[in-house]
This record gives structure tokens, sequence and C-alpha cells, in this order.
């Protein structure tokens, strides 16, 4: 993967100073401590166009930041070095509790990429990206992070999600490597660790999303500008959506399928790094994930830096929102007030209100190339990977849901990627 320098350090705008002299007046005689948590504070306002760079986007706040009550923990795989790591979160701060490894290759990284906890948490699956003629799937026992089954798929396994009954894991063969021909979804039967469907889709899909009843797949279509649904019941697509802005259009039945030579003209865009040439409006998605009540969809357009809103009864656009640069991976929480947002270019996360799609907080993150996003069930703290660059170390930055604010960061192996949380 191929990763792009640091932009240079901008300088202070004039205004920017200004705005923090009044920042600091507007303390000096603001709320009393006690009504502090009572009044959402407006900590910045909108520079000029022509300073949107120094633009902070840290909008509001509103709760001050608590350690937490109790322990969280988190898993986290690596890439780069075939890790598993068991995170650990509370009171006393954040750390590594273990680090497992996985894959067979003793000679070639095996690149662990999704990782997905059973609802009953009692095992967890990885997909590994290598190995012929596919990637695998692997299933571990949370109490001892023992592997008890492996199932080799499609090319270059990417994105997993267990079914909402614990009886299917659903995962995208990406197929980076290979030609730019239709790709497809794999089913595995969880128990036996059985592939009992391959369903084509389309070029490189990703962010492979269950809506909370299991009834409808989602993933996105890198390279052919698509959101793809599945009918869960019948494992076939049941509908497509075109996402390039001006053009979106929901259609019925699956896309037309792609040969050899029909993105040979289609910059990859180093996976998820590359930013749009002048004039290109093309969306290059990268992840999809449906509201907790399944009536909507966001996918993440991570070429145009804008996450898109289907409504999913009517098939048609609500909305897009202006994101992060390189927005990447979605996640929504439980309760579906929040929606978070990796921006893979832009080393922050964006959080928004789902309701009115207001951005909340763009909130920087410890590393370059930010990944994926995970949040705990009780809705407080999101779970985020940061792949880093070159042999530096990978980082899960922690952030507070409540106080819009990173509480927290501990350091894992290379080119961190897929994460999720463990329940209590």
């Amino acid at each position: 993967m191929q990763h792009r320098a640091a932009p240079p350090r901008p300088r202070v705008h004039p205004a920017a100073a200004v705005l923090a002299l009044v920042a600091i007046a507007a303390a000096a005689c603001g709320p009393r401590p006690e009504e502090a948590e009572l009044r959402p504070r407006i900590l910045t306002e909108s520079l000029p166009p022509d300073t949107a760079e120094l633009r902070p986007r840290i909008l509001t706040e509103s709760l001050p930041a608590e350690p937490p009550a109790r322990e969280y923990r988190a898993i986290v795989v690596s890439e780069s070095v075939d890790e598993i790591a068991r995170i650990a979160f509370g009171p006393s701060g954040a750390r590594v509790e273990k680090v497992a490894p996985v894959g067979m290759s003793l000679i070639d990284p095996d690149g662990p990429h999704g990782v997905a906890l059973a609802p009953d948490g009692q095992h967890y699956y990885v997909s590994t990206a290598h190995g012929l003629p596919g990637g695998s799937l692997w299933k571990y026992r949370t109490a001892n992070d023992e592997p008890v089954g492996r199932v080799v798929l499609g090319p270059f396994p990417a994105t997993a999600q267990v079914s909402p009954d614990g009886f299917f894991v659903w995962v995208v063969n990406f197929n980076l490597h290979g030609d730019m021909v239709t790709s497809s979804v794999s089913v595995v039967e969880a128990r036996e660790m059985l592939e009992i469907a391959r369903i084509p889709t389309c070029t490189m899909p990703h962010g492979s999303r269950l809506n909370a009843s299991g009834t409808r797949h989602y993933s996105a279509c890198m390279m052919d500008e698509m959101l793809v649904e599945i009918d869960a019941a019948r494992f076939e697509v049941a509908r497509h959506f075109f996402l390039t802005a001006g053009k979106e259009m929901g259609m019925a039945g699956a896309p037309p399928r792609r040969g050899a030579d029909a993105h040979a003209g289609h910059d990859m865009g180093g996976h998820g790094m590359e930013p749009p040439a002048p004039g290109d409006v093309s969306c290059s998605p990268t992840w999809a994930q449906p509201s907790p009540d399944g009536s909507r969809v966001w996918v993440a357009c991570n070429k145009s830096s804008e996450i898109v809103e289907i409504d999913v009864a009517s098939w048609s656009l609500v909305r897009r929102l202006r994101a992060g640069d390189g927005v990447y991976n979605l996640a929504v929480t439980n309760d579906g007030r929040r929606l978070v947002a990796t921006n893979k270019r832009g080393q922050s996360v964006s959080v928004f209100d789902a309701v009115s799609g207001r951005e909340l907080a763009r909130i920087p993150t410890t590393r370059r190339v930010v990944h994926g996003a995970a949040i705990s069930a009780d809705d407080r703290y999101a779970f985020i990977s940061n792949e880093g660059v070159g042999s530096e170390k990978s980082t899960v930055d922690i952030i507070d849901l409540r106080a819009l604010r990173r509480v927290a960061s501990v350091e894992v192996g290379q080119q961190a990627g897929g994460v999720d949380v463990l329940k209590d």
C-alpha cells in the first residue's frame, strides 16, 4: 500500500488568533461550574473560506471527559505482522493485555484484515487476506484466543460480520491483487465453518454489514460506484444503487458483471489514499452502514469525501453529508443518534448527529491512515484503528462519544485494520 507524505504544517492565520482571544474571553465570563454540563459550549465559529484548512471542526462539547467506571475490551488485527491484540480500557487507562498470532505462513504475512465478534461473545472471526487459491476465515474462542476452525474463501477476504442469530458469517472477497472483475460475498456457516454460498456482486466489494434483523446485507463496490443489497434469506442480490454525485439512482436486481478489461483506466487510488483529480466527482465507496432501525443506509464515498444517505424503503437518495478527507469506514451507535466516520487521508474521526446530519466534531488521530471504527455496547466509546506509515507502530485511539474527544491511545502491531468491541 502506498502512503502519502504528511502535509506541511499550516501557517497561523490572523483570523485564528482572533478566535483564540475570543474563546479566552468567553471562558472568563462563561457559565458557572454547576451549569457547565447543562449548556453545550460553542468552541469555534467558521473561518472565512480562504482559511478553511485552519478550522478545527470540533464544534460542540456536551459533557466533560471522565474516566470510565468499568473496563472495556476490544480486539484489533494487524495485517503486516499477523497479530491479534486484546486491548483493555478502564479507570486506570488503556493497555494491551495480550497479543496472539494469526495465520499459517512462516515466510509471508497471512494479512488479517477483518474481525467480527459473535452475538453471544463466545467466539470471534478473523479474515486473512492472503493465500492460494484464496484467503481464509478463522474462528477463535474468545476466552483464550485459541483457533478452533478455518475455511478458505475467495481472493482477499476483507470485512466480516456475524448475523444477529449467530448462524452465519458474511465476508466480502475484496480481491485487491486480482483482475478488476466482478467479485463476491461469501456466506459461512459459523458452527462447522463451511462456505455455503458465494454471491457474485461487483468489483472490489468492501464494508460488509447486515441490518439489525439480519434480513438484508449491504456492501460497497469500490470500483463500480455502487451499493449492493443482498436478500439474506435467498442469498441473492436484490437491488443496487449508483452513487456518483448527480447520477444517483436505485435499481432492482444485480448489477451487470464486469470482465477483466472493464476498469483498465480506473485508478485504484492506493486503497483509499489517493485524492480525486480536478473535476473527478466519483464516489469510490468503501463502506456501507445500515441504521439500527434499518430505514437508512449510509455509504462512505472515499474519493469525494462524502457520506451518502439512502432511504431503504424508497431506495432513493436522502442527502449527501460532507465528511473528512478520504472518509473510509463507518459505525453507528446502537441508539441511532451518532454516526462515526474514519477519515483515512485526513488523520481524523468525524462524529455526526445521525438525525440532523450535522458534524459535531472532527477529532485528530494519533497516526495517519485511519482505518476501522467500533463502538461499545453502551454507546459511550468508539475504538479507532490507525494503520500508521512505514515501520511505525499502529495505534488504537479511544474516543469519548459524550465529550467528543480522544481520551486514550495504545500502540499495536503495524497496519492495524479490523477492530471490534468485546461484550462485558
